[in-house]
């Protein structure tokens, strides 16, 4: 499976980035949008994580963000978290890009994260702008509101809405400067994100897929890697390195 080689690329790169989605957290347990029971089988994540769904119900939206914080708040991260934080502390310039909006990757210790599409455990207000990080479970009024009256919505990108510019930058600019990009736990088909390793690859990096599938990315990294993000990538920690 090549996880030698590319244990190697990995040892020798002075710049390593990481782009991980879904996959990973789902090795915590932390189940789909709708789950199994409640209330939220009955809505698509379509018609909830949308600004007009929040301006039409509000209280509608916000439970259904407060279910998924408490269950995001029960799971624990995986070996695959943290061998990505260890990747952290040995890799000279190395920057996490997560799809994902739970706080996993900061649990199992990540620092240099950058979340595309924003997170759960930070709020922010309709009316000032403000923004704070909370993890109050369960959130209590809700929906919440921030110290100016305004009320607050769950810092996350919903449909029809750009990624986070800054966020978007730094990605890109990782991507720019990696010798290796590595792919973790995503089915690389939600543009623009999916699109970070091919820039990378452009700009003279390896490419090392670890997915459980084949995915559309397959065929153009060098490395692909069949298997569990928590088991696969522990393996890609050189024991000297």
């Amino acid at each position: 499976m090549n996880i030698a080689e590319a244990r190697t690329w990995i040892a020798q790169a002075r710049s390593v980035a990481v782009l991980t989605g879904a996959g990973i957290s789902a090795e915590s347990g932390l189940p789909t949008f709708r789950g199994p029971g409640g209330l939220w089988r009955n809505f698509r994540p379509e018609e909830l994580a949308t600004p007009e769904a929040f301006r039409r119900d509000p209280q509608l939206v916000w439970e259904w963000y407060d279910w998924r914080r408490s269950v995001h708040a029960k799971c624990e991260p995986n070996a695959g978290h943290r061998a990505l934080a260890e990747f952290e502390q040995r890799v000279q310039e190395f920057l996490l890009i997560t799809q994902n909006v739970d706080s996993l990757h900061e649990r199992a210790g990540s620092r240099r994260v950058v979340h595309l599409h924003g997170s759960l455990w930070r709020l922010r207000c309709m009316v000032c702008g403000g923004e704070e990080e909370n993890t109050q479970v369960p959130l209590d009024p809700l929906p919440p509101r921030c110290a100016c009256g305004g009320m607050l919505r769950p810092d996350v990108v919903w449909f029809g809405e750009p990624l986070p510019q800054a966020a978007m930058e730094r990605a890109l600019q990782a991507a720019y400067s990696a010798d290796v990009f590595l792919v973790a736990g995503t089915s690389s088909v939600v543009y623009p994100a999916a699109a970070l390793p091919h820039v990378a690859k452009q700009h003279g990096a390896r490419v090392i897929e670890v997915n459980l599938e084949t995915t559309e990315m397959s065929a153009m990294a060098d490395i692909t890697l069949r298997g569990k993000c928590g088991e696969l990538l522990p393996q890609l920690l050189p024991a000297d390195f």
